[in-house]
This record gives C-alpha cells, sequence and structure tokens, in this order.
C-alpha cells in the first residue's frame, strides 16, 4: 500500500490571547488536515492516498489502494460525487466544492461532514486525461466552532455595552445549548458576597426546570457538595458522568432523577485574583465523558462569565460608590471624571498628561508625572496655574539613584511618601513656593515604573482623605497606562508588521494602471494573512502577485515575507513566472516548523507593454481564485489556468497561462476574502455575484473603478456586519499608447 505522507496541520485561527487561552481555542476548532487521493482512469482507481484521506473516508477497515473509489466508499455514487469525477475525467476541467455535505458510512454509522474539496484532472505528456487528483479539508468541526466563536463574540460585546448581568448570562446558557453538539443544559451560580462566597445563588439556568433551581439556590460550598459546590470549593473543574453513582450528589440524587439529569461537568468561575465568582455547569440527561473539546467550551465560557460577573460588580461597586459620595463628598466627582478622563485614549503620554492635569487644584495646587525608562528617570507631565510654574516644574528632573530625592525613594520602595515640608535634595522649591510634598507609586504587580508627585504651597496641606483620592486615582492611572502600553505595542508591531508586507503605495507602470485593495479583518490587532506585490524586472517587464497564507498572525507573516522576498529575489535570476512560483513552493517546503507549515495560494505574472498597445501577460495560478479578464465590451471571463497549492508538496501542479489585454482591459486578481463575505442570513457573496457587479458597467472602468465598484458591491452585500476574512485585491488595466486618448 502507498500513502503520501500526512501534511502538518493546519491551526484555525481565533485567538483569545495567552497561552491557555490558544489551546482552548484549537480545541473548539480543531486541526483541519488536507486529505490527497490520487485516482486512476474511468473507474477511479485509488492509487496514492495519504493517511488523512482514509482516515476522512471511514479509518481502517478502508485503508485499501487498487479498487475503484466508488467500490471502496460506494455510498458517494448517489451523493453525485462520482458523478462528478467522471465529469472531470471526461473533460478535463477542474472542479472545486466548498462546504459539501458529505454523508460517509451507511444506516445507524453514517457520518455528516463538510468539505472543502477540489478535483484536479491528472494528464500526461500529450494532454490526455489519466486520471484524477483529490484534495480536500474538513470542515465540520471548524463551522461548529466559527458558530460558537460568534456566538461568543455577541457576549463579548454585551459586557462591552454593559448590558445586564442577567442578560448576558441567559444569553451564554442559551448559546451554548443551541450550539452544543450534544444535548446540554447550563447553569450557572454566583457566589454570594454577603455570605463571604460560602454559598451559591442562582444565577442563569434556562433549560432546567424551576423546581430544581429553587432547590440548588444557596447550596453550600464543599467537598462532596453535588459538582458545583465541590468545584467551587476545590478552584478547579469536577466531572460527574455518571450522578447515579457518583457519591457528591448522594445529597441532590432524587433532585437529579426528577430533573433528569444524569452526567454533571461544573467549571469554577474565578477572578483574576483568583477568588470565586461561582460556578459553570454542563448537565447532560444521559452519562457521559467529555471530551477535550467539552473541556475547552466550559473554560472559555466560563472565562466569559468571570469577565461578566466581574464587570458587574465592578459596575454595581461603582454604582454604590458613587450613590454614596455623590451625597457625602463632592471630590467624587472629580475621581469619577479624573477616571473617565484616563481611560478615554489609549496613548500612554496622554494618560500621564490627563494624570497631572487632573490633579489641580482639587488634590493640589502643583504636580508632576516621572517615569522610568531605560534605567532613566523622565518627567512626562506637569500641571500648574501659570505657564511659568509649569515651565519650572518640568525642567526639574529627579535623579533615579539619588537617596536624597523623594522620587527616587519612592520609585525604589513603591510605597507612598509624604511631608509638610519641602522636598529633600535640589529643585526649583523656593521659587515655587512649595510647602509639602505627597509621591505616590505608579505599580505594575507590585514594581514603581513612574510616580505622581503633588506639591502644596501657601496653606495647602495634605490629609488622610486627599492622600487616599490620590492613590485611588494613581492606581487608576497605573492601569490605563498598562493598557494604553500593551494596546500601543501590539498595535505598532501589526501595523509595522503589515506594512512591510504591503507596498508602501502602487508604482506607476509603463503602459499600464494599477489599483489595489486591501482589508483585514476584526480590528487591525492581527496580523492578515492576503498579501499582494508589484515589482519592475530588469529587462523592463514587471512582476505581479496576489496570495493568501494560511493563518493570521505572526507565522502568517513570516510566510508571507518569505514568499514576497522569495520572490523579489529569484525574478531576475529565473526565466518564467511558473520557475518564481516553483522556488518559492521550494522555499515554503524549507521552513523551520517554528515558522508555520500551512498552504498558501497564490497567482504571479510578468507583463509587458505590447508594441501595438496593450499588455502582454505571462502567470500562473497555484491554487488560488480564477483571474478575472475584463474585456472592452465589459464582459467578464474567467481565466482558466490550472495549478495547485504549494507549500504541500514537492511536486507543485503548476501550468503557465498567456493574456493580452487590449487597451481598457483589466485583469482583476483577488483573495477568497471577497467571494466569502456574509451576509446576515449567512449567504457567501460569491463568484456570480462579483461577476455581475463588475459586468453591468456602461464603458470600461479604470483599475481604481473597477476597486470601487468590486468593494462597493461586496459591502453593500455584507451591511453592517464587519469582515469576518481577510480581504484583498489588484487590477491591471492597459491604457492606450503615447498620443491616443
Amino acid at each position: 500500500m502507498t500513502r503520501v505522507p500526512q501534511q502538518q496541520p493546519v491551526e484555525a485561527v481565533d485567538r483569545r490571547g495567552g497561552p491557555e487561552g490558544d489551546e482552548d481555542f484549537r480545541a473548539l476548532f480543531g486541526r483541519s488536515t488536507a486529505a490527497f487521493a490520487s485516482l486512476a482512469g474511468p473507474a477511479h482507481m485509488v492509487e496514492v492516498a495519504n493517511e488523512a484521506f482514509f482516515a476522512a473516508i471511514g479509518g481502517e477497515e478502508r485503508i485499501r489502494v487498487g479498487v475503484p473509489l466508488g467500490q471502496l466508499i460506494p455510498e458517494l455514487a448517489e451523493q453525485g460525487f462520482i458523478t462528478l469525477l467522471d465529469q472531470v475525467y471526461r473533460t478535463g476541467e477542474r472542479y472545486v466544492g466548498r462546504d459539501a455535505r458529505v454523508l460517509i458510512g451507511t444506516g445507524s454509522a453514517a457520518r455528516e461532514a463538510f468539505f472543502d474539496f477540489t478535483y484536479e484532472p491528472r494528464t500526461d505528456r500529450g494532454g490526455n486525461v489519466t486520471g484524477v487528483r483529490v484534495i480536500g479539508v474538513e470542515t465540520t468541526q471548524v463551522k461548529h466552532a466559527q458558530r460558537l466563536t460568534a456566538e461568543h463574540r455577541v457576549l463579548l460585546e454585551q459586557i462591552a455595552r454593559q448590558a445586564p448581568l442577567s442578560e448576558v448570562l441567559e444569553g451564554m446558557a442559551r448559546a451554548i445549548e443551541d450550539l452544543a453538539p450534544e444535548g446540554v443544559l447550563v447553569s450557572v451560580l454566583l457566589a454570594d458576597a454577603d455570605a463571604d462566597g460560602k454559598q451559591l445563588r442562582h444565577g442563569a439556568a434556562p433549560s432546567l426546570p424551576d423546581f430544581y433551581n429553587q432547590a440548588i439556590d444557596g447550596i453550600a460550598t464543599g467537598e462532596g457538595v453535588g459538582s458545583c459546590g465541590t468545584a467551587a470549593h476545590r478552584r478547579r473543574p469536577v466531572i460527574v458522568s455518571d450522578i447515579s453513582t457518583d457519591p457528591f450528589w448522594d445529597d441532590f440524587r432524587h433532585l437529579a432523577r426528577a430533573a433528569r439529569l444524569a452526567a454533571c461537568w461544573s467549571t469554577p468561575i474565578l477572578a483574576r485574583d483568583g477568588s470565586l465568582l461561582g460556578t459553570f455547569a454542563m448537565y447532560h440527561r444521559t452519562p457521559r465523558v467529555p471530551q477535550e473539546s467539552d473541556l475547552a467550551l466550559a473554560r472559555v465560557f466560563a472565562d466569559t462569565a468571570a469577565l461578566a460577573i466581574e464587570r458587574h460588580q465592578a459596575d454595581e461597586a461603582r454604582r454604590a460608590a458613587e450613590k454614596k459620595e455623590r451625597a457625602a463628598r463632592a471630590d467624587l466627582a472629580f475621581l469619577l471624571n479624573a477616571s473617565t478622563a484616563l481611560t478615554s485614549g489609549l496613548d500612554q503620554v496622554q494618560t500621564l498628561r490627563r494624570l497631572a492635569t487632573s490633579c489641580i487644584p482639587v488634590l493640589a495646587p502643583l504636580s508632576a508625572v516621572d517615569i522610568v525608562d531605560r534605567g532613566r528617570v523622565h518627567r512626562i507631565a506637569t500641571a500648574a496655574p501659570t505657564q511659568a510654574q509649569q515651565d519650572l516644574l518640568a525642567s526639574h528632573i529627579p535623579a533615579h539613584a539619588a537617596a536624597d530625592d523623594a522620587v527616587a525613594r519612592v520609585l525604589a520602595s513603591g510605597l507612598s511618601e509624604v511631608a509638610r515640608r519641602t522636598p529633600t535634595g535640589p529643585g526649583p522649591w523656593q521659587d515655587l513656593g512649595v510647602t509639602g510634598y505627597l509621591c505616590v507609586p505608579l505599580l505594575d504587580r507590585g514594581h514603581a515604573f513612574g510616580a505622581l508627585t503633588l506639591l502644596s504651597t501657601a496653606e495647602h496641606t495634605f490629609d488622610g482623605h486627599t492622600i487616599a483620592l490620590a492613590e485611588e486615582l494613581t492606581q487608576r492611572a497605573a492601569s490605563a497606562v498598562l493598557n494604553a502600553r500593551q494596546y500601543t505595542q501590539r498595535a505598532a508591531l501589526s501595523r509595522d508588521l503589515q506594512a512591510g508586507l504591503l507596498l508602501p503605495e502602487i508604482p506607476a507602470l509603463p503602459g499600464a494602471q494599477a489599483a489595489a485593495y486591501y482589508h483585514p479583518a476584526g480590528e487591525g490587532l492581527d496580523i492578515g494573512g492576503d498579501f499582494y506585490d508589484l515589482f519592475p524586472l530588469e529587462d523592463g517587464s514587471w512582476a505581479f502577485m496576489l496570495g493568501d497564507v494560511c493563518g493570521r498572525g505572526a507565522t502568517a507573516a513570516t510566510t508571507t515575507a518569505l514568499v514576497r522576498h522569495t520572490a523579489r529575489a529569484v525574478a531576475p535570476l529565473l526565466p518564467g513566472p511558473e520557475a518564481v512560483v516553483r522556488a518559492v513552493n521550494k522555499a515554503l517546503l524549507q521552513r523551520p516548523h517554528s515558522h508555520g507549515t500551512g498552504f498558501v495560494t497564490l497567482v504571479y505574472g510578468h507583463f509587458t507593454p505590447a508594441p501595438t498597445g496593450g499588455l502582454d501577460l505571462t502567470l500562473v495560478r497555484a491554487g488560488h481564485t480564477l483571474p478575472l479578464h475584463l474585456d472592452q465590451r465589459g464582459a467578464v471571463h474567467p481565466l482558466d489556468c490550472p495549478g495547485g497549492l504549494i507549500g504541500i508538496s514537492d511536486e507543485a501542479y503548476l501550468t503557465t497561462c498567456h493574456l493580452h489585454l487590449e487597451p481598457t482591459e483589466s485583469l482583476l486578481l483577488y483573495t477568497d476574502g471577497i467571494t466569502e463575505a456574509r451576509n446576515h442570513d449567512r449567504e457567501q457573496f460569491g463568484e456570480e455575484r462579483l461577476t455581475q457587479a463588475l459586468g453591468h458597467a456602461s464603458s470600461p472602468l479604470t483599475a481604481q473603478q473597477t476597486i470601487d465598484t468590486l468593494t462597493g458591491a461586496v459591502h453593500a452585500f455584507t451591511g453592517p456586519h464587519g469582515v469576518h476574512d481577510d480581504q484583498a485585491a489588484l487590477v491591471l488595466t492597459a491604457t492606450p499608447p503615447a498620443g491616443r486618448p
């Protein structure tokens, strides 16, 4: 038996941030593996297949070669897949299926699965079709996990807009019950703050009977108190796969029997400091042992519940403080307004300047903020009644290691320091009329990275209340600064990496116009996998490319850079596009595993202005979406240029195609993020709508008009639902020769 070595798994990318969160989402999304089989002759004899192919069609009992596919998997015939193979063998035309539903097996053992697959004809040197190559990627678990992720995103949006906790928890419970692959009933219990967390109160359980919810409302936390009471006590998950025999349920077995509950997996909901917030339980009607995906689902939504509860508790605490202190102390308004100002932006310098400004005149007449950077103290912000005083205060920079300097001592100790005298050490204290000072550290996990200094003048003094307000404000400011730093660092990294992977601007081209479009999915904090490039060659021709790297983030960025830089490096040395793409494929196969192992789809080509006008193009398509030719009459023609994915096999299947663009004609390259964009009904934009949008123009379009028409049609179709996959497009339009309109 001959097999192709199994490909490395491609991880679905939708991450919460952090190693544990990554693993949970990997477990939810599963690992998509490329299945491959090579079929021969009109009977579609299985010659070669990899392990992923045999695993997808039924496992060990079907691991055979040298037999027709219809005999190996007889259920495919009645589902039309053998007919499609016959069609590809007969016509020699490639067939691509997206999210195709397949029933594998028969009777009660039949399994429903979804695949993205491609049928590619195999030809001999004479161009005769000798068989069919089958490449497929199972998307069943990915489709399911994407739905769960979408619901998770909705819950996060509810939390962000401060929806009521009961609404968030009930929505979470219903979402899991509706989307979980097995029947599940969800319950959330909340730790009772009045009982010091020793009791659990009903939070949400929309599908459990009322009598059951009432019976367990107020149960104690402790060893052996059901699944939830034990999980809350242990601060770790408790799995009871069979309630009827588990001793934890001795006191509650009659309730479970009445509610028809047979299994309960409970996960504690913990705050960031490890304190108990509640429990998240998944009940089943039959005894059941959880899979890794079940445990990952529980962890993800337990973390989401923790976020909602903590947000709710923070809001409750804030509202209680506002209500209590609004009537008692006028300075509460100062604290709230200052906190709002501190969190209104994500720039740390602006945040620190707002901190200094917020302090005067409420807390002190003068204020300054210093931070430590690379072993030196930098004065970032000052505030004073007059510009002269502010300039004088800004001119003084404390010494980091000076024992006689208050700022240096606070930075070293991490403790506040207050005195009714001028600060020790040199400074403009006499010119400013300073009579006292308060220095409060800005802390990051107990270590001071900066300090707020408040200075008294004249009769002003620092009392205990002012000190408490200053320390509270500084604590909030430190949190805002750290959030701003993290956001700035991640956004800068993503921006710099993305900028390095895209052209800074479209260059001027001989005999052609070019326009490009790129839009990353999400909030732009991850590197996208789509890319394009245009660069000149020494013989006067130009190279162009557009492609899609499997995945997103830093790993995708390294692969994108590898493809672009390899192409730019070898293009002047190799005879044509096919040789360049083969060199890129070789570079991909030689990547270290730490730099990614995913495949790449690519369209790469060269163009030269034709002597009589227009452009002569030579290009190669490697598993990418079909390029579109827009002729002078406004018709749209897909360019049939066969080619397989690269980054998978040494023997990349590639063919070279040629195209001549008359003046005003265009070539459009685009990624599947455009055709797979979905509207609110989850319907894809598709190739037909793309063709219709471009084919309705009353006159030939410029390159930029083509991009505008395309993106306008996609945005009109998707509406305000946002972009869920990276999108990129590149248009080349032939221009008339000089002197012709």
